[in-house]
């Protein structure tokens, strides 16, 4: 009866074996599946890239990797299992459950979603194509350090495409931190307020506001990373004061911080929903839970200068760090308490899923307490860059995802309808738990070995062979994962609905659940679940009538190939942008006739996916397709608020960090470099404040026009608002013109300082002058691109003068990048 429910609204999808659903589904379902699947095949990658650093660490010295190859390994390890596997993993869940567990159809924006895990796919698979490109993948370290991270240290194709792979997948956590803030502030059913929001959803609440903005420095600090590589820029190359290297610190771990608790809340969420359920009592102080997890995203952000405790930073300076460090472990001690006290209360059900929650409470135990050592600074000088580190980040971010894996064993019933062997589960956990610290534990033992090495004294062997067993034996407990389910999906008996008898909306729904998750409108007004129509879902789920009469829904689309086109395009451009680097030559001994060759090729293959991406991007915008419609929602705090215009407001806080990093960036090197010295003899003789002011007023008069367009709209009148449209079109144009003759002046000046010119590399302050007003512009250019797509649609299809949110919501883009223009103005032409 449940496998019949699950079809009954599939007969226009295609048929789940078929490779057609997967590139085309939009359901949040599939998409989690998609996740699911991807996020493990990383897992298995990057951890034959762990054995193999654990090959090479059973005796000292290189024995089966050179120097750089080992450095590869380190770095691709990294890089892979923390942007490519654990968040992503984390999102799997996300994606298939939040939408059952607030009562909604489905996520804001379907198309968004299969957007983010695309971009996300073509991302790792840009990565992993990295190692097989000119001169092979990244080897400067997770961390990505400067100056290493320079062209200088890494000139190769290879290492550029694993930055650009890396970019990829930020920018697809972008998109998906957008729609998951939009549905789960505007689609929670009736009834359900923010503080009623169960446990797992409010952890990826809080984890996807901590996204939005750290994502959007690293995006940040990645464009900067690629500009100097691709274009030749010298922001990390600058050595004044060791400005470049600082600038890169500051960047990357105003997002590295807050990353270890994007990984972590998610699990504490898992572990909430895990013990609730095998304890059969209510989560002990869930409402002070969530308050302590709120604060920690706060805090999150106010404490990534403990990890530059070995720089340079005043002591003043590196105390309030210290201090602000170990402040944020004592809301992690009232969740714990509250998780242990749940236990205590309740009756325990040793299920696979509650092993790994307890599992998980002992390893993140030991991985906090492991961590408040070097939140002190006379602590942090000895420990830090020592395998002491290794063992302790390893013990709370794979600790946290301990979590997780039994997230799979909670929740794969739900996913699959079948139930796996439960005998095996518990030989699979008990696996997991003693090659995890068998792995981990003796690694702080080691601790006075420097990491990325692999030359080690004589007396530490036994520590690294006993970590080498360890990490087989967790290797083998992640294919019996694959082992068991498979098994089941196979020989497994029906799960039955709610097989744990948990409480949250996603067990009252069949299993599968259906394709639109709900037979009616969702409400929680009467404190749980009911429908608000007749009909009833097949579950036993409680039904009300709406005033006698049911709900009419809207008819809702599950499948577009265009967030699939545009994936690949990104994919191909970016591939190509890879090969067109300024030290391209270096790849082939100074060759220049080979340069010649090579180089083209890869710029004809960035053009072929620039094409591509735009033309997918016009499909996209033309395509019709009924993302589903809320009903019956609250919205607090943005009621009033419609949906898309909530969409477009989160994603410019997002851009709001970018921009900020950039003019942040400008403003530290500037400090660092000297304020008065920073254009040396250029402002005098040519840099003029002249074309910056023309600009500042061709931009505001464009946001002008914008206005004069829904003016037209209230008037009913076609003309205008094409008229005002067209003149937005102009001014930016004039805006891109005068921009473009300033630049080609700039470029070919003659000074005594400057006799060929002011280029992208000439120095950080062009650097600097040139990205962030190209990054404005280039926000111009998009800006246009839509100008065109709202031009068309106004002239020949009479859109908007019935509804002018689309104009509107541009309209919200158009000022803020105007906005934007008067920051740069008087940085860059006044000051």
């Amino acid at each position: 009866m449940a496998h019949a429910e699950s079809d009954e609204h599939e007969d226009h999808m295609p048929s789940k074996s078929s490779i057609k659903r997967w590139l085309t589904t939009t359901n949040h379902k599939d998409v989690g599946i998609l996740y699911l699947i991807t996020s493990i095949f990383y897992l298995v990658f990057g951890g034959v890239l762990a054995l193999l650093i654990r090959l090479e660490l059973l005796e000292s010295g290189s024995t089966i990797l050179s120097g750089a190859a080992y450095n590869q390994v380190v770095s691709a390890h990294g890089l892979i299992m923390l942007f490519f596997f654990i968040s992503p993993f984390a999102f799997a869940f996300a994606n298939y459950f939040v939408p059952l567990q607030i009562g909604a159809k489905d996520l804001a924006f379907p198309r968004l979603n299969a957007l983010s895990f695309w971009l996300y796919f073509f991302g790792g698979a840009l990565f992993g194509s990295s190692f097989f490109l000119g001169g092979g993948s990244f080897s400067g370290g997770w961390t990505m350090y400067a100056p290493l991270n320079s062209p200088a240290y890494m000139p190769a194709v290879g290492s550029t495409a694993a930055v650009l792979g890396v970019m990829l997948f930020v920018i697809s956590t972008t998109v998906s931190s957008v729609n998951f803030l939009t549905t789960l502030h505007s689609m929670r059913a009736e009834g359900m307020r923010i503080r009623d929001l169960p446990i797992f959803s409010w952890s990826i609440l809080l984890t996807v506001w901590m996204m939005l903005f750290a994502f959007a420095a690293l995006l940040a600090a990645l464009i900067l990373m690629a500009s100097d590589h691709i274009i030749g820029t010298t922001y990390f190359t600058t050595t004044v004061a060791g400005s470049g290297s600082f600038l890169w610190l500051h960047l990357f771990w105003f997002f590295g911080h807050p990353e270890v608790y994007i990984v972590l809340f998610p699990a504490l969420g898992v572990l909430g929903e895990i013990f609730k359920t095998f304890t059969g009592n209510r989560l002990a102080g869930r409402k002070w839970i969530m308050i302590a997890l709120g604060l920690v995203a706060v805090q999150s952000f106010i404490v990534w200068m403990h990890h530059m405790f070995l720089t340079g930073l005043n002591f003043q300076t590196k105390t309030l760090f210290m201090a602000t460090t170990i402040a944020i472990s004592l809301p992690f001690d009232l969740m714990i308490f509250g998780f242990i006290y749940t236990m205590i209360k309740g009756k325990i059900r040793l299920t696979t899923p509650m092993l790994y929650g307890i599992a998980t409470l002992v390893l993140f135990i030991i991985g906090g307490i492991t961590g408040v050592f070097l939140g002190a600074i006379p602590l942090d000088y000895n420990l830090r860059g020592g395998y002491w580190v290794v063992a302790h980040f390893h013990y709370v971010m794979f600790g946290g995802a301990a979590a997780l894996v039994g997230a799979i064993f909670y929740w794969f019933p739900k996913m699959s309808g079948k139930m796996y062997n439960r005998t095996f589960g518990k030989i699979q956990f008990a696996t997991f738990f003693v090659g995890f610290n068998l792995l981990y534990f003796p690694l702080f033992f080691a601790y006075e070995m420097p990491r990325r090495v692999f030359v080690y004294e004589t007396s530490i062997k036994m520590y690294h062979n006993i970590a080498t067993v360890g990490g087989f034996i967790l290797g083998l407990s992640v294919l019996m994962i694959v082992g068991i389910m498979v098994h089941a999906l196979k020989y497994g008996d029906d799960a039955g609905d709610n097989p744990w008898q948990a409480w949250t909306a996603e067990w009252s729904v069949s299993s599968p659940p259906p394709l639109e998750n709900f037979s009616g409108t969702p409400s929680f007004k009467s404190g749980k679940l009911s429908m608000l129509n007749p009909a009833t879902d097949g579950s036993g789920t409680e039904a009300e009538t709406d005033g006698g009469h049911a709900v009419e829904e809207e008819h809702t689309d599950h499948a577009s190939l265009t967030p699939f086109l545009i994936s690949l395009s990104m994919f191909v451009m970016f591939l190509g942008l890879s090969g067109v680097h300024q030290n391209v030559q270096a790849l082939h001994d100074g060759d220049p006739a080979t340069t010649a060759t090579i180089a083209p090729l890869y710029a004809a293959v960035a053009g072929i996916g620039g094409v591509g991406m735009l033309l997918s991007l016009v499909w996209f915008g033309f395509e019709g397709f009924s993302a589903p419609a809320p009903l019956n929602v609250n919205k607090w705090p943005f009621e009033g608020v419609e949906q898309n215009k909530l969409g477009v407001w989160i994603f410019l806080l997002s851009d709001i960090v970018v921009f900020g990093a950039f003019i942040g960036a400008s403003i530290f090197m500037r400090f660092a470099y000297g304020w008065q010295e920073w254009y040396q003899d250029l402002i005098p003789e040519a840099h003029v404040t002249m074309p910056g002011l023309i600009n500042t007023y061709l931009l505001l008069t464009s946001s002008f026009a914008v206005v004069m367009a829904l003016v037209a709209i209230e008037k009913n009148s076609k003309k205008g608002l094409v008229g005002s449209l067209v003149a937005t079109f102009a001014l930016a144009t004039g805006f891109l013109v005068n921009k473009g003759l300033e630049w080609q002046h700039l470029f070919h000046i003659s000074t005594d300082a400057f006799p060929e010119g002011w280029g992208l590399g000439t120095n950080i302050a062009s650097s600097t002058f040139y990205l962030t007003t190209g990054m404005h512009g280039l926000h111009v250019i998009l800006g246009m691109l839509i100008l065109v797509f709202l031009i068309y649609r106004a002239w020949f299809d009479d859109a908007y003068m019935e509804d002018d949110r689309p104009v509107e919501y541009f309209g919200l883009y158009w000022h803020f990048v105007d906005i934007v223009w008067l920051f740069l103005f008087p940085l860059f032409y006044i000051l």
